[in-house]
C-alpha cells in the first residue's frame, strides 16, 4: 500500500475556529494510533495542538473531511451531535457497474466478524444509508452516499448488498480501476503489467455539516484528492 508523503497537518486544514478544526484527510493514513504505522492524523494534530480530540474516524483508505475537537467541550459539543444523528455525512463513491439509485435507502443491520471486516446480518448494529447516483458512466457510477448511522465499513457493505461495490475495495467485491479499460490506445513499456488507476477503493468523505458551540451550521467540503481526480477524469474520458 502506498505510504503518504511527508505530511503537514496544517496543509490539510480546510476550516478552524477556536474548537474545532475540520481537515482534509489524506488516503493511507489512519485516524488514530495504529499499530503498524507510527504516523496518524491524531499524532499529527497534536504536534500543533495541545489537546486535540478526533470526534470521528475514516478508515485509513478513505479520503476526506474529518473533524477534530480543539479542547474538551468541543468534543462533547460534537459527540453529542454524532450520537443524536444531528451532524450530516455525505460520500463519494464510484461504484462498479451502472446504477440508478434516487435517495435509495438501505436498512441492513451490521455485524463485526473477527477478521476486521463485517457483514449484513440481522442480528448486527442496526444500519442505515442513503443513497444517490449523481453520474453514469460506461461501466461505473458515481454515487452520494449518506449515512445515517456511523457502523465500521457501512457505506461499503451496503453498496456491495446493492451489487454496486466500491471500485477497488477488493475485500468487499469491487475490482480494480485500468486506465485500459476506457482507453483502447493505452500502452505500456515492455516487461511491465498494468497498474490499478488507484491503489484503493474510490470512497471520498466530501462534506460534514454540524452545529458550531454558538449553534451556527457550518458545512465543510473536501476537494477529492489526486487520485480520485484521476479516476473521475478518466471516466468522463470515457462517456465522451
Amino acid at each position: 500500500m502506498p505510504k503518504p508523503l511527508k505530511l503537514n497537518f496544517k496543509d490539510l486544514i480546510l476550516f478552524e475556529d477556536k474548537d474545532f478544526i475540520v481537515i482534509n484527510k489524506p488516503p493511507f493514513i489512519s485516524t488514530l494510533e495504529d499499530r503498524v504505522d507510527s504516523v496518524n492524523i491524531l499524532t499529527l494534530a497534536r504536534e500543533v495542538e495541545p489537546d486535540p480530540q478526533v470526534c470521528h474516524r475514516l478508515d485509513k483508505d478513505t479520503s476526506g473531511a474529518l473533524a477534530i475537537a480543539r479542547n474538551p467541550e468541543a468534543y462533547r459539543h460534537l459527540s453529542m451531535q454524532f450520537e443524536n444523528r444531528e451532524v450530516s455525512k455525505t460520500y463519494h463513491a464510484v461504484s462498479d457497474g451502472v446504477h440508478h439509485f434516487e435517495n435509495k435507502l438501505m436498512d441492513a443491520g451490521i455485524a463485526k466478524l473477527s477478521d476486521g471486516t463485517v457483514k449484513i446480518s440481522r442480528e448486527g448494529k442496526s444500519a442505515q444509508t442513503h443513497f444517490t447516483t449523481l453520474k453514469n458512466y460506461k461501466a461505473h457510477t458515481l454515487i452520494k452516499c449518506n449515512p445515517v448511522t456511523g457502523r465500521m465499513h457501512q457505506i461499503r457493505i451496503h453498496l456491495t448488498l446493492l451489487k454496486a461495490p466500491i471500485t477497488g475495495d477488493e475485500t468487499y467485491g469491487g475490482f480494480p480501476f485500468f486506465v485500459s479499460s476506457v482507453k483502447r490506445a493505452f500502452h505500456l513499456k515492455k516487461m511491465t503489467d498494468e497498474q490499478p488507476l488507484m491503489k484503493r477503493m474510490a470512497l471520498h468523505a466530501f462534506s460534514l455539516e454540524f452545529a458550531l458551540i454558538n449553534g451556527n451550521k457550518i458545512t465543510i467540503e473536501a476537494p477529492y484528492p489526486k487520485d480520485f481526480k484521476a479516476l473521475i477524469k478518466q471516466l468522463d474520458g470515457s462517456v465522451r
